[in-house]
């Protein structure tokens, strides 16, 4: 029997926490913790809207280059969530229509790139 795997956190590297903390909050991220561990090393989790995987934002956590992360997440409404970016004040994509899903693109102001999709069914629920 294979064991149950799920993405708890993932880094994203930003040059200003604050500014950073500020933007994901306003397009719904809920802050789960604020923490100087210490000096050099400050520890923000955040979490998307209905998502039980998180970012992580700070000093010292990462050592990716600001604006070089990817990242994809599924929502269920494109239009919904391109209309909930757009009313933060948020430039997102047009929803783009493929195959496999419909799409909105957006970026941090660091310019880490994140992926909305919207499918119909995955094969893993």
């Amino acid at each position: 029997m294979t064991s149950s795997w799920k993405i708890e956190l993932i880094p994203v590297p930003v040059t200003d926490v604050d500014r950073a903390k500020a933007f994901y909050e306003r397009i719904g991220f809920h802050a789960d913790h604020d923490h100087k561990v210490q000096d050099g090393l400050r520890f923000v989790q955040l979490t998307p809207p209905g998502s039980a995987c998180s970012i992580v934002i700070g000093e010292g956590v990462t050592e990716k280059v600001p604006g070089s992360q990817e990242i994809q997440v599924v929502v269920a409404d494109a239009d919904a969530a391109r209309g909930q970016l757009t009313d933060a004040g948020v430039e997102a994509s047009a929803v783009d229509e493929q195959p496999w899903g419909r799409f909105v693109h957006f970026s941090d102001p660091d310019g880490n790139r994140w992926s909305l999709q919207a499918i119909g069914s995955r094969p893993n629920g």
